[in-house]
């Protein structure tokens, strides 16, 4: 079986990522120069007219790069993304409540859009309601973000999404400060929202987005990940032949808990197996790791279906689980060659493997071998 006659996500998957992280920094600025708005707040090269036309200018921006980053993760052929799931919230089969968060903060937008246009004939009371109303875009876009975005536990994402954080943070503590006399039942409402929100925010990253098996309970389909029994299977690496192409006495699983460290090597054997699913295919590589370490691969590869069998991907998934590791290391290849790939897994601590692998297919029993290597990327697992 040929895997892959081209190898990589789309241009569309970058796009998407790139589309979302400049929302995000610009929705963040959107709302910092509305909070300095509702100060009155000028200076000699910054009149106050300037703030507004900036605020309003930067707004029109986000709905466009918004619009990109819809377009382009519609169009990505990997996840199931309609563009229906973009405007009404929660109907998605890909992770619906994280897409449908996307839909509520692109709504609430838009109806600020709509009513600063219909500002006249709405009246100055409505419009204001829906103007505040529309930052509530900003956290749930953040919340957005944190639960569906490819680069979540990649550090420079989280220092882009809490340094947007503390912008708003302290562009809202500075109106608060600067409010004047304002009954306590205001005031201390919005104090501890705002140190809520900053612990809140923590506290579900920490215990979401950046523990293993993430991408299963976020709600991404089965058919694109690693289903739950596979995952723990994967998990506890087994002395039993994963095909019928493992060599015939395979050394026992290690038994000591000390710290696998990088880098190393391993043989590998198992299968593969290639099924059909709406709109492609899914190649799934089930490997037992044995010699220098002992464990469990798992790779998915969805894509376009190739005569003769194998597929072009467009997406993929990586499970690493072998003795010594902390944790279940996910990630996704990076670059595929015939039957040589390469791949990058992140641990629940955030420390990261660079893989490569070699792989022997034989198409007639569907049984693998071949060689694994790891390298560590900044400091082993």
């Amino acid at each position: 079986m040929t895997m892959v006659a081209a190898a990589g996500p789309s241009a569309y998957w970058y796009l998407a990522r790139g589309t979302g992280v400049v929302s995000l920094l610009l929705l963040t600025a959107s709302v910092v120069l509305g909070v300095l708005g509702s100060l009155r707040f000028a200076a000699p090269r910054w009149p106050r007219f300037a703030i507004d036309s900036l605020h309003r200018d930067v707004s029109l921006l986000v709905l466009v790069l918004l619009g990109a980053h819809i377009a382009t993760s519609v169009l990505d052929s990997f996840a199931p993304i309609r563009l229906v799931d973009a405007v009404i919230p929660f109907t998605s089969s890909y992770r619906p409540l994280w897409i449908g968060l996307g839909a509520v903060s692109f709504d609430l937008l838009i109806a600020l859009v709509v009513t600063s246009l219909a500002r006249r004939r709405l009246g100055y009371g409505a419009w204001r309601a829906v103007h505040w109303l529309a930052y509530a875009s900003w956290p749930v876009a953040v919340l957005h973000g944190l639960g569906t975005g490819s680069d979540t536990k990649v550090w420079w994402m989280l220092a882009i999404t809490f340094a947007c954080l503390a912008a708003v943070l302290i562009a809202v503590g500075v109106r608060i400060a600067r409010a004047g006399p304002v009954p306590e039942g205001v005031r201390a409402p919005a104090i501890a929202l705002a140190i809520a929100t900053p612990i809140g925010l923590a506290i579900f990253t920490l215990a979401g987005p950046l523990q293993p098996g993430w991408a299963r309970r976020a709600g991404t389909p089965p058919t694109l990940i690693t289903g739950s029994a596979a995952r723990a299977s994967a998990a506890t690496p087994a002395s039993a032949p994963a095909g019928g192409t493992a060599p015939a006495t395979s050394p026992a699983p290690a038994t000591s808990t000390g710290t696998l460290k990088a880098p190393f090597s391993a043989r590998l054997s198992g299968r593969v197996t290639q099924k059909s699913e709406p709109g492609g295919a899914i190649v799934d590589l089930a490997l037992r790791l044995s010699g220098g370490a002992h464990g469990r691969l798992r790779v998915r590869m969805g894509g376009t279906p190739l005569n003769g069998g194998g597929l072009t991907m467009t997406g993929s998934q990586v499970d690493l689980a072998a003795t010594g590791l902390s944790s279940v290391m996910e990630g996704q290849i990076l670059s595929l060659n015939g039957q040589q790939f390469a791949a990058r897994v992140t641990g629940a601590s955030g420390s990261e493997l660079n893989l490569r692998g070699e792989l022997h297919i034989d198409n007639q029993t569907g049984g693998v071998t071949g060689t694994l290597s790891a390298s560590s990327v900044g400091g082993g697992e």
